[in-house]
């Protein structure tokens, strides 16, 4: 007796054609972004070293007479640099990364979640480099004036250029995070976690809570914790009017 003849399983075979096709685009983006870092990078490298004395003026300025950087390893004069080199490049390159990665998103988001999400892609852009600038502009000259000025006498300050990089760092990132707030606020707000009134009455959780991680994250001296803390407060109050502006129009929409 033969067997029964199967049919063809069409859904299955869409379905993995779908997955596929959407690999292969993933695939395409991803390149895309490490193209477009590896081009910065190239660019970058000839100026390494440059940028290296220009990441280090804020500790160089206020070192002590006859004070200066050292390198602790063998290799650390070309590595770090280049180090230095390859963050820059991701910084620059962070708005082809975040398009890349929009437009791979964006054709399966509904019309009312692209327009949330194109303000909130650009301020967490913009926020993320104002935060690096705040960090560096004014936050890391007010702390290495109080490391230098709390250095015991008779300790020669002299820090190495690795752990320099990996702190400079570490701030740009945690700065940049903590700049985040307005969008964190909207992002609650526009799922469903909270609501207006709730973030207006949390405030002073809020308050208490920028205190608390600036105190964490920044040097040990209240001027960078004030430098954090107060920045953050002020932008939750930003975040708030953002959420006036972007998910009321949105809740009401899908209101009958």
């Amino acid at each position: 007796m033969a067997a029964p003849e199967q049919e063809p399983h069409t859904e299955d075979g869409a379905l993995e054609e779908g997955l596929f096709s959407h690999l292969i685009e993933l695939r395409s983006r991803l390149m895309r972004a490490i193209v477009t870092i590896a081009l910065v990078l190239l660019a970058l490298i000839p100026i390494a070293n440059r940028l290296y004395a220009e990441l280090a003026a804020p500790l160089v300025a206020r070192l002590p007479q006859g004070a200066h950087l050292i390198a602790t390893e063998v290799a650390s004069p070309f590595v770090t640099p280049l180090k230095l080199a390859f963050y820059a490049a991701l910084f620059i390159s962070m708005p082809m990364i975040l398009y890349q990665l929009w437009a791979f998103v964006s054709p399966g988001l509904y019309k009312h979640e692209k327009r949330l999400a194109r303000p909130l892609l650009a301020a967490a852009l913009v926020l993320f480099y104002t935060g690096c600038a705040f960090a560096y502009f004014l936050v890391l000259p007010a702390a290495f004036r109080f490391l230098t000025a709390v250095t015991p006498e008779g300790v020669e300050m002299m820090t190495d250029i690795t752990h320099y990089l990996d702190f400079v760092m570490l701030m740009f990132f945690a700065f940049g995070l903590c700049f985040e707030v307005p969008v964190a606020v909207v992002i609650l707000a526009a799922i469903g976690v909270v609501n207006l009134q709730q973030l207006r009455d949390g405030r002073r959780y809020a308050i208490v809570g920028a205190f608390t991680i600036a105190a964490f994250i920044t040097p040990p001296d209240i001027t960078s914790m004030i430098m954090l803390a107060v920045p953050m407060c002020f932008l939750y109050e930003v975040g708030l009017l953002a959420v006036r502006w972007l998910v009321k129009p949105a809740t009401e929409a899908a209101a009958p």
